[in-house]
Formats: structure tokens, sequence, C-alpha cells
């Protein structure tokens, strides 16, 4: 077995491996795994393998990801991510998976990390192993890798004709977003982190803010909900697995509200608001990934989708 780092060559490898094994519930794009595994600048190299046999085909893989740009202060330093890690099922149970997850620890460990999390990456597949994977739970256990909270992502599909209706709430305009600068500077005071990390990432990639549904209060915006569609710029965790809808998929989600404004139904509210616009854009199949606020959701009617036991491990 031979162990090389990660390279854009393996990816038509991985995807086809990633499908035959995964493809049934979470189907690979090349696109997306270029976008998420390849290009992400958060990828650590030297923690990321492909595994190949004596003909030089991928049996295995893994990506380790961590924040190595020194300056980037929106995301934690001392946190690794396994972002993914795979075995052809005819290849288990040969030390392959112990192999690339050492290799992987290891070079986190090396870049200062302290805490890995399975999944929960930036441009993440999963906020954690998927629940139903009882085996996949079981190794990593095994790996010293403790179980915390289950995510999960939720569903609903409307009919074609079902109207949506949203109300705006008195005293709020409602639009997409149109000025830049005004919106990062809100994530800025309201959101600093990963949310304002990946509004900075979306603009980065052309984004021109039709993926964003703002509130505004007094002519200041209060909140906002991002909406991922077919169309956007980046492929969203709410919209990777469209495949698997012949009718295509949107995306609600994140979306927050600033803290001076809480406590007046404007959350709900502009959840209604971003489903809105989704459904004024023909869209019937629509998932809110990575959440615990199942009855919140339940209020519009989203129901449990898929679900994830995160996972954490002290180095």
């Amino acid at each position: 077995m031979k162990y090389l780092e990660l390279d854009e060559q393996w990816v038509s490898q991985i995807v086809n491996l990633w499908n035959r094994e995964l493809g049934a519930d979470f189907p690979m794009r090349e696109v997306l795994f270029k976008q998420n595994s390849i290009q992400d600048p958060n990828v650590l190299l030297s923690g990321s393998y492909v595994a190949l046999n004596n003909q030089d085909q991928v049996v295995g893989f893994v990506v380790a990801k961590c924040v190595q740009d020194k300056k980037e202060t929106l995301l934690s330093q001392e946190v690794g991510y396994i972002q993914a890690l795979l075995v052809d099922s005819q290849f288990r149970h040969q030390g392959i998976g112990s192999a690339l997850l050492e290799g992987a620890e290891k070079a986190l460990q090396k870049q200062g990390c302290n805490t890995i999390f399975l999944g929960r990456d930036p441009a993440h597949y999963f906020p954690g192993v998927p629940l139903e994977y009882e085996d996949t739970k079981k190794w990593f256990e095994k790996r010293n890798y403790e179980a915390s909270e289950v995510a999960s992502d939720l569903f609903r599909m409307f009919k074609p004709d079902e109207k949506f209706d949203f109300i705006k709430p008195k005293d709020i305009e409602v639009s997409l977003l149109n000025n830049k600068d005004e919106f990062l500077s809100f994530m800025h005071r309201c959101f600093p982190g990963r949310w304002e990390y990946e509004a900075k990432r979306y603009f980065n990639n052309g984004g021109t803010g039709r993926e964003f549904v703002v509130f505004r209060k007094e002519n200041e915006i209060i909140g906002f909900c991002r909406i991922n569609d077919e169309k956007s710029p980046i492929i969203g965790p709410n919209i990777y697995w469209a495949p698997l809808f012949t009718e295509g998929l949107g995306g609600v989600g994140p979306l927050g509200i600033d803290t001076a404004e809480r406590k007046n139904g404007y959350g709900l509210a502009i959840v209604k608001a971003g489903v809105s616009f989704l459904r004024e854009r023909q869209i019937t199949n629509i998932v809110i990934d990575w959440t615990g606020l199942l009855e919140f959701y339940q209020k519009i009617d989203f129901e449990v989708w898929k679900q994830y036991q995160q996972y954490s491990k002290q180095i």
C-alpha cells in the first residue's frame, strides 16, 4: 500500500470511491470535492493522503484541515478537523484507515492543534458522523473520539403550486442584500467568527448579494438569512446533496438577528422570508442544515431529514 499526499490528479478516483460507498445517501460531485477539499485554503496537505493499491488505484483517503494563515483571526488556530476519511469496503480491516487517521492527527498536532473535530470544518461536508453509520461511530470511539451533541439537517417539500405566506413584520424592510460593505460591517459587529469568515469567502468567490436576505429597521441591518440554490457562486452545505432531487434543491441558513433586536419574532420571520424568496424562484425542495433547533423549525413544517453524531478528541 502506498500513501501519497492529496493532489487534484486523484479527484476522479476519490469521487468514484465516495459514490460507491456513500453515494446513495451523500452523492459527491467533482466540482464540490474540488471546492471543499482541494481549493479550500484550510486543507492541510501534510495531513491529507490517498492510499493506493498495487495497481495505483485509490482505495482510501483522508482530508485534514486547520487554519494555517496566522493572519486569519476569525477561525480558531488551535482546532483541527478530519473533514473526511474513507476506505474502500473491499480493503478494510487491513489498517489503512488507522494509518490515514494517524498521519492526519500527527500533522494537525504539529500545526499546534489541541482539539480535533470530525467534520465541522470550514467548507465541511458533515457536522459529524451520519447517525446511522454505526460501524464508523464505533471505529472512531475506539480511537478516543468522544461523542457530544446530535446535529440535524431538516427538509420540507412544497408542491409546485403550493403557497407560502410571508407577512413582513411591522417596521421591518425586507430585501436581498445590495451593499457588501454595510453587510460585512454588520457581520463583524454581530457575528464575528465563522459566519463573518463565510460571508467574506462568499464575496471573494463572486457573490453579488442574491444569497442573503436582510432585515432592516430604521435603515440599519438587524438580521440576515442566507439562501442557496443551483445558481449560487459557492455550493452551500444545504444544497450539497442536490443530486438526490430531480427537481433541484434550495437551502436556508445560517441566519442571525442582532442581539438588541431579539425576542421580537424576527428569527422565525427571517426564515420565512428566506423560504419565500426560494419559492419565488420555483424551488420546491428546501433543506436547513446543521441545526439542533428542531422545534423552532417545526413551526414552519420542516422535519428531520439527516442526523449526525458530533465527535471530538483532545490531543
